[in-house]
């Protein structure tokens, strides 16, 4: 099977687990995703003994960080349209096309079989309009049809945008992940503004046994490798400069209002939300 035609057990099992916390519709949560769920589930409860870490306390800290900063920039009236890459079956597109109406656009991307299935799930429910759609995107493609300078493209230039990669960036090498940045960079150039909105993670403060360990497992369990790219809260700024950003911050879950609660949990803490920008005329 091609890339295209393959949805990683991680889609399924985090499209459930959005739901499980709250954060999703019924409609994304499907029969696989929750036995995937319990699996991983199970994982975690075994890895108790040697420290296990919260991972429920880290995604909620990582999602809800995510929306807290999207959610100002598009309420200051800098953000109107949204791509969301590898959207995957997070339940971030329903929620903020529900809040915000036509007074955004959200795009919901990913590779061709994932867009079938949950454009399927979506369209049935009838939960998909004019404002919020989920369309098909290679991340790593320079050019074609499905690269992100196309969806880019069919964007309004006058209206500022956002792009996020929640969960993604830590399957790919150093090489391939900086390319990505530097495209995602290249395209945010094109509106009045431009944000960039990820999780990130730092080597100092992961390299723990029970980290260590919890990561073997979760690139087995998703059949590929895991990649942490940031030494420091510094080198994270200084790779962001390099890709073209004018500005970045890597934001600790304690310093959000929106996390500040669930970051005092171990697990929680763990994640940065990193936030890149630029802006036209600086």
């Amino acid at each position: 099977m091609s890339e295209s035609e393959k949805i990683s057990p991680t889609a399924y099992a985090t499209g459930y687990m959005w739901y499980r916390l709250g954060l999703s519709h019924e409609v994304l949560a499907t029969p696989r995703g929750k036995r995937l769920d319990r699996l991983f589930q199970l994982l975690l409860v075994a890895l108790r003994p040697i420290g296990g870490l919260p991972f429920d306390d880290l995604m909620l800290a990582r999602h809800q960080g995510i929306d807290s900063i999207l959610t100002r920039a598009i309420e200051a009236g800098r953000v109107g349209q949204v791509i969301e890459i590898a959207a995957g079956l997070s339940g971030r597109g329903l929620r903020m096309a529900k809040r915000y109406g036509g007074r955004i656009l959200y795009l919901e991307t990913d590779l061709p079989a994932m867009v079938a299935t949950k454009r399927g799930l979506l369209g049935k429910a009838g939960l998909l309009t004019e404002k919020h759609a989920v369309v098909e995107l290679d991340a790593l493609a320079d050019s074609g049809v499905r690269s992100l300078a196309a969806v880019a493209a069919t964007l309004n230039p006058n209206v500022g945008t956002a792009i996020i990669t929640e969960g993604l960036m830590n399957y790919l090498d150093p090489p391939v992940a900086r390319a990505l940045w530097a495209r995602i960079a290249r395209q945010l150039q094109c509106f009045p503004h431009g944000l960039y909105l990820s999780d990130a993670y730092l080597r100092t403060g992961n390299t723990s046994l029970n980290v260590r360990i919890f990561r073997k497992v979760l690139a087995g369990f998703v059949r590929g490798g895991m990649h942490v790219h940031f030494a420091s809260n510094e080198d994270g700024l200084e790779l962001m400069r390099e890709a073209g950003f004018q500005q970045a911050t890597m934001h600790d879950p304690r310093n959000l209002p929106e996390t500040c609660v669930i970051a005092q949990r171990p697990g929680a803490r763990r994640v940065r939300i990193l936030e890149a920008s630029l802006s036209k005329g600086q």
